[in-house]
């Protein structure tokens, strides 16, 4: 619990910063392409704090944090679902009575199909190179440092054991994924628990063609904190490290090999739920992550570590922390679900292929549908966080 507690303003902090430059993203492109926007909010809910700039918009920091919106210059709501045909011209013919017909093209309704695809596209794409920009930072900083997927030990009984796996074998490929490093292995293994994989080894220098099944087993996940039930191969990996130093173009490339591995993990994961091989319970939420914030803020406050060092250690935690949030705010809002950008995508391209707008009804009952998925997601996230922090457990031996 002290882990939890210790993670909550640290984890507001970042969440709100990842919004923030969500919600920029859409303001930003919004702005090119001279849309007018009444408001942008850090939060939902009553508004704490309010500035209305010379451009007329009202930046807002809001009661709830765990959120944000940019809302345009006539919208209805802050999802900025598309009105119907009546609607439109209702509103051009106010707006052409109040600021005569020049100012209807400001409004974000009426822009061009392809502006408003981007507008909305740019929010997901502003979490991704957020996350590029702060890997590429840290790989600048402390260069490229890797394990060489080098096998000292396959322990007997295993899956490796099973493959034919032998000490001295170098990884270099699993199920046609490029492998440079120990943390490659363990991720690309864990995603695939109770399935058939293709292994190619470097073995006296030929490359020789494995296939396991790994078990399903509790494994230690890559950043060596958490665990999770996932493939175990049953190897141990020499401890031969590469420490190499690159320079601010290699990082950047290094940065965004590194994100979409990420992304890559996610789509995998994603599609072994709808295939009946994972059971989603790895999917997390604000809980988890509020409390491995806590956990590792805890853990460098009780070390022996000079306040520097320690207030260095947390730095690097939370700004890598808040690249991997953000790649996944990224991706789930990337998702076709209507009240998600993802969904007005999906719209936005079907009108481009009719020429036509979907019908209101048609719209209004997709959002209600997708706000009962997104709150049974969360639900989900939430029980799994709750069951893995011991939330579940510590309740039931209170009203046991």
């Amino acid at each position: 619990m002290l882990g939890f507690l210790a993670g909550v303003v640290p984890f507001l902090i970042i969440i709100s910063l990842i919004v923030t430059f969500h919600e920029l993203g859409h303001f930003t492109v919004a702005r090119l392409f001279k849309t007018r926007v009444e408001r942008f909010s850090v939060g939902f809910g009553k508004i704490l704090l309010r500035h209305k700039d010379k451009n007329g918009v009202e930046w807002c920091l809001s009661a709830l944090p765990l959120g944000g919106y940019v809302k345009f210059a006539g919208d209805e709501n802050i999802s900025s679902m598309m009105p119907s045909v009546e609607d439109l011209e209702a509103s051009r013919a106010l707006i052409t009575e109040r600021e005569g017909a020049a100012a209807v093209k400001d409004y974000f309704h009426f822009k061009p199909l392809w502006q408003r695809f981007l507008i909305i596209l740019a929010g997901p794409a502003a979490n991704f190179v957020l996350a590029i920009a702060i890997f590429a930072i840290l790989f600048q900083i402390v260069g490229k440092q890797y394990v060489v997927p080098t096998v000292e030990r396959v322990l007997p009984g295993s899956a490796a054991a099973t493959a034919g796996l032998l000490p001295g074998d170098t990884v270099t490929r699993i199920d046609g994924h490029a492998v440079e490093s120990t943390d490659d292995v363990s991720m690309l293994v864990m995603l695939r628990a109770n399935s058939t994989i293709k292994i190619d080894v470097l073995r006296d220098g030929a490359t020789k063609t494995l296939v396991a099944t790994p078990q399903r087993a509790l494994v230690t996940a890559p950043n060596g904190r958490d665990t999770m039930k996932g493939g175990f191969l049953g190897v141990e990996f020499k401890r031969v490290v590469v420490r190499q130093p690159l320079n601010p173009l290699q990082s950047v490339g290094m940065a965004t090999h590194y994100t979409w591995q990420i992304l890559d993990t996610n789509l995998t994961y994603i599609s072994r739920i709808f295939t009946g091989k994972e059971n989603g319970n790895q999917i997390g939420g604000i809980l988890g992550m509020t409390k491995a914030t806590g956990d590792q803020t805890v853990a460098a406050a009780t070390t022996t570590d000079s306040p520097l060092v320690k207030t260095i250690n947390l730095v690097f935690f939370y700004v890598q922390m808040m690249a991997g949030i953000s790649i996944s705010v990224g991706f789930l809002n990337l998702l076709p679900i209507p009240v998600l950008d993802g969904g007005h995508l999906v719209f936005y391209a079907y009108q481009s292929v009719t020429k036509k707008a979907i019908p209101a009804g048609i719209q209004n009952a997709a959002f209600r549908i997708a706000i009962v998925l997104v709150l049974g997601l969360m639900l989900f996230a939430f029980w799994n966080d709750a069951n893995r922090i011991g939330l579940v457990h510590f309740l039931g031996k209170m009203f046991s």
